[in-house]
C-alpha cells in the first residue's frame, strides 16, 4: 500500500520511546477488522491520515508535544501541549476504546460528543484534543480542536485535518523560549 500522507515528514525524534509509552499507549498494528470495529464503537469514520500513522506506530507518547495556537488556552498564551496519541484498539489504557479512551472522556468527564478524543494533555483530563466532526458529519474529514474542560468545554481550532496537526507539533523547547 502506497503512503498517501506524511510523505516528506521526518518522524525522527517524534515518538517517546519509554516503557510507559509502550505499556499504556502503543497498541498492536491495527488490522482492518479492528479499525472497522473501533469506528463502529465510536460512531465515526477515522481519517485516512490517522489510520496511516497508526499503521506506522499505533499510538504512544510524543516528544513533539506542542502546537501553536492563535489564541490563549488554559495551557499557555500561544500553544497547547499533548502527552500522547491514542492508538486504534482497546487493550491499552490510552487507546481510542481503552479504559481512559474517547468514550470515557465523553461519558465520565462530560466532554461534548462531537467526535473522537485522540490526544490527552498534561492536565490529566482537564483538556483534550478532538477529531471534531461537528461540521463535516460522521464520515467527513474532521478538524482538530483543543477542548478545555476548565473553560466550559471551550473549543479552540488547531488544524484543518489530522495530517496538518501532526506536522505542526513541535518539541517543548520550541514553545518555551525561557
Amino acid at each position: 500500500m502506497e503512503q498517501q500522507f506524511f510523505k516528506d515528514f521526518d518522524f525522527t525524534g517524534f515518538w517517546n520511546e519509554s516503557s510507559y509509552s509502550e505499556r499504556d499507549y502503543t497498541e498492536p498494528f491495527p488490522e482492518e477488522e479492528t479499525i472497522l470495529s473501533v469506528e463502529q464503537e465510536l460512531g465515526y469514520k477515522l481519517p485516512a491520515s490517522y489510520i496511516e500513522l497508526m499503521r506506522i506506530r499505533n499510538g504512544g507518547l510524543v516528544e513533539r508535544s506542542c502546537f501553536s495556537t492563535a489564541e490563549s488556552t488554559s495551557w499557555a498564551d500561544d500553544h497547547i501541549a499533548i502527552t500522547g496519541i491514542m492508538g486504534i484498539g482497546r487493550e491499552k489504557t490510552y487507546a481510542l476504546c481503552g479504559e481512559l479512551g474517547s468514550r470515557f472522556m465523553i461519558e465520565d468527564w462530560g466532554y461534548p460528543d462531537d467526535g473522537i478524543y485522540f490526544c490527552d494533555c498534561p492536565s490529566a483530563g482537564h483538556d483534550m484534543i478532538l477529531l471534531d466532526y461537528s461540521r463535516c458529519g460522521k464520515d467527513g474529514e474532521p478538524e482538530i480542536v483543543h477542548v478545555d474542560q476548565e473553560a466550559d468545554y471551550k473549543k479552540t481550532f488547531l488544524a484543518k485535518d489530522f495530517e496538518t496537526f501532526i506536522k505542526g507539533l513541535k518539541p517543548e523547547e520550541y514553545s518555551d523560549p525561557e
